[in-house]
This record gives C-alpha cells, structure tokens and sequence, in this order.
C-alpha cells in the first residue's frame, strides 16, 4: 500500500484484518489447510494478501491471526493482534458473530448495532459473510459457523477511544467501511462525532458540548457540570459536527475551544485546522479597534505573531475580545444550524483553561 515518494502509506482496518483471519480459519475448516497468506476481497474490488501471525486447527473448530498494519496512520490498534476463532455451527444457522477478549459489546442505543451486540460493524460483518460464502460455495460446504473475533490487549486499547463514552464495554471495536486506512483521514473522525451524537440522542441527553481538545474538554466539563458522555471530541471539524446536528438535533450545543481555533470559526471558517485555515490578525486587530482600543494597541496587534498574544494585549486593557468572538463564532455556527432546533453557546478558554470570553 505504499504510494509515490513521500505520500503516507495506507494501512487495514480492523475489519480488513478480521476478514482476512475469518477466511483463513474457514479454510482450514474446509480443508485442514490455512491458505498463507490469505487473499480477500474488499468492497471496492481491491484484493489485499495477509500473513498469518497464528493458526491453530482442532475438532470443528480453526483459529486464526492477522497483525494489523495501519501504514502511517496513528491508529491505536496499530500493532494489535486480530483473531477469529471458527467453529461449526448447525445447519442452516448461518454466521453468528461473537465478542472475544478485548472486542467490545454494545450496551447503550443509538449505535448502528443493537444494545448486547459485539461490537462488530455492519460493514465488517458483511466482508466476512461474503468472504465465507464465496468459500462454501468453492468448497461445497455449509457456511453455517460461529465467529469469534478476539483482540488480545484490546480491553486497554478501548480506553484510548471513543468506545467507553459510546457505551461499548469490555474492548474495541471492529471498523472499516473501504477495509482501507487513510492516513490521518478525516471522514474517521467525523464519523465518530456522528456516533458520539446518535448515542447523546438515543440516550436522552439534551445538552452536549463539542470540544477541539483536552483543555476545553475538562474546563468545560467543569464549568456546565456535565458528564463526559456529553462530551464530543470534535477535534477541528466544527462544520462536520455542526452540519450533522442540523439533520439530527439535539436541544443545546456548547462549542468550547482555545482562542485560536475559536477566532477562525468566527471568521468564518468551518475546519479549524492550520493546514485549511488559519488566524486572520487582521481580522482581530479590526475587532479589537471596534471594541474601542486605541490606535497604538490596534496596531501592535496587526503585528502580532500569534491569536494568544492579541488576546493578551486585549486583556491588558480589559477589552472584552474574546467574549466577541465567542459571540461572532456562535452566530457562524448557528448559520450553519439553519432552523434546526438547537440553541448554541460557545466558550472560548486559553491554554490554562481559563474561561476568556462566552457567547451570551
């Protein structure tokens, strides 16, 4: 998966991997053999090959291993071991899917699995379905067997996700839609903003926060006195979380942020990243002079270097900057909500987590 010179090298997600470990052992199954490496078709054509880091054979049952390769892409389960543990099942019973260890189980709605369900994704469970019905079909045998996909470690590995706030206990999840990781991509993080959203909707929540980090996390955690499932980590894709609460709403969002990342969204900007957006100093030493800063301190702050330090010479003269901010990013955000029914605030703290200014 290696691209050109310079290009990130892309990797397999979970399900790829589970897939690839469910063939091998069904194999085995059908004829005592574990193909290795093991080839599978993934949903967009591609046919990745695996080498199997374990097999083991034994009375209607086959097991196997796949180390998972997220390329260049800072995937927690980079590394991680996946297995699948194939056993017959009755006829006509179909595949039936099992949380080993380390894979997680459902216990909150509002995700696309049923509350007691590994926490297998949908499209992961039809990779496998598929892979093993084209095996039956090769090796004239039922496909009628349970998976057990298990992920040693992954139960330490969950605590580095999303799983716990989403109400996944016990381990990780099995993802991937393409079976591909994109280095770095950011449609993985939007989708689990959605996710974080549908189990704050399903579970009654009518308050939740969209937080660009840590800092503003805790701080405004501290300030609303809410929980941390009513957290969302939206990291920089404000627009991504804004534009899916506007087709499911919920009855009020906080968007809290550092100064920075918070100026840009008032300028307009819907992805906060510094690579797709960046501050306009101008922009604030404009606002600081229609706050009535004289024209010395105006101009100083058009030569700033960064957001912090206009922010600073505005506090040295107890000029409310960023409560206007704050005022001017909820009214972007609240564009981008159209008429959708939700009520925004927006919170800007600095680096202490010091609340700096708040939308009324």
């Amino acid at each position: 998966m290696a691209g050109a010179q310079g290009q990130l090298k892309r990797g397999w997600t979970t399900g790829a991997c589970a897939t690839a470990a469910a063939s091998a052992a069904f194999a085995a199954l059908a004829t005592g053999h574990f193909p290795d490496p093991v080839t599978i078709t993934l949903p967009r054509g591609e046919t990745p090959s695996f080498a199997l880091h374990e097999a083991r054979l034994g009375e209607g049952w086959a097991m196997a291993a796949i180390v998972k390769d997220a390329g260049d892409d800072p995937d927690v389960t980079h590394g991680a071991i996946i297995a699948a543990r194939l056993t017959r099942a009755p006829r006509g019973s179909g595949i039936v899917f099992r949380a080993g260890a380390g894979v997680g189980t459902v216990t909150k709605p509002g995700l696309p699995l049923a509350v007691g369900e590994p926490a297998i994704n949908p499209a992961p469970r039809r990779m496998m379905q598929a892979a093993i019905a084209a095996l039956a079909t090769r090796y004239q045998v039922p496909a009628d067997v349970e998976i057990e996909i298990a992920v040693p470690g992954g139960e330490k590995l969950a605590e580095r996700t999303w799983n716990p706030r989403l109400g996944i206990i016990g381990g990780i999840s099995i993802l991937g839609t393409t079976g591909i990781v994109v280095p770095y991509s950011c449609s993985a993080w939007i989708h689990s903003i959605r996710r974080g959203i549908d189990v704050a909707r399903a579970t009654g929540l009518r308050h939740i926060v969209g937080c660009t980090g840590n800092t503003s996390e805790m701080a405004a955690r501290t300030l609303l006195g809410l929980g941390a499932e009513a957290m969302i980590d939206m990291g920089d894709f404000v627009g991504g979380m804004l534009k899916y609460l506007r087709r499911h709403p919920v009855e009020r969002v906080g968007i809290a942020g550092g100064f920075a990342k918070l100026s840009k969204l008032a300028a307009g900007a819907l992805d906060l990243h510094s690579r797709r957006s960046q501050v306009a100093t101008a922009r604030l030493a404009a606002d600081l002079a229609a706050l009535g800063a004289e024209p010395g301190l105006v101009e100083q702050a058009g030569r700033a270097n960064t957001a912090m330090e206009i922010l600073a010479l505005a506090e040295s003269r107890q000029l409310p900057l960023a409560g206007r901010i704050a005022a001017q990013a909820r009214m972007v955000a609240q564009d981008v909500l159209g008429d959708a029914p939700v009520a925004v605030e927006v919170m800007v703290f600095d680096r202490s987590g010091r609340l700096a200014g708040r939308s009324p």
